[in-house]
């Protein structure tokens, strides 16, 4: 899905376009958005739109891919600090409040876009379900290295956790969202 330049470069206007679209799924949603609306902010034509995606779906699974590695990106980079285990499973929950704290934040991309596209057929249900194993298991590893057992167990409870910190912290006092996630996180430690 990428297309690069000569130089080995992402072309500027595939750039523009994922952007625009990024900003705009993730602040309006997927399905209320359309690809006129892009073309027109990322000030393309639609043939440049053409060139680089197949149609909205494919912007739509590069949305989630560039968000799921950002979400990578952030762990590997706290994995990278070297951190005790527990430390570590603490400061990837830090990086998830501290989306929650920020500004325009409107929910985990992700979880929105299941609820935009149900089919698990559908190939956006299918990025959305491969992000989620891949940060289930992350979760698991996290957890079984600092020593909670059963890792699974811990790590789908750290998931659960995350998903209603997600959706919470859109709708009510993000800080207490926040306070309420790493409460749980550290209730998941003190099991080992």
């Amino acid at each position: 899905m990428s297309e690069r330049t000569a130089t080995g470069r992402t072309s500027e206007a595939r750039s523009r376009l994922l952007g625009t679209a990024t900003r705009i799924f993730y602040a309006e949603g997927i399905h209320s958005v359309g690809v006129d609306r892009i073309i027109e902010e990322a000030q393309v034509t639609r043939a440049t739109l053409y060139r680089h995606f197949k149609g909205k779906e494919e912007l739509v699974l590069a949305y989630l891919q560039q968000a799921d590695q950002g979400i990578r990106g952030q762990i590997e980079a706290v994995r990278a600090q070297g951190l005790p285990a527990p430390d570590t499973v603490r400061a990837v929950a830090r990086t998830i409040t501290e989306g929650i704290r920020s500004q325009g934040f409107r929910g985990c991309a992700f979880l929105n876009a299941a609820a935009e596209y149900p089919d698990p057929s559908h190939p956006v249900h299918q990025a959305v379900l491969t992000h989620r194993q891949w940060f289930l298991d992350t979760a698991v590893e996290l957890l079984d290295q600092a020593g909670c057992a059963p890792a699974d167990a811990a790590g789908r409870h750290f998931v659960m956790l995350r998903d209603g910190a997600m959706a919470a912290g859109c709708l009510s006092d993000a800080r207490l969202v926040s306070e309420t996630f790493l409460d749980g996180v550290e209730g998941i430690l003190r099991s080992v």
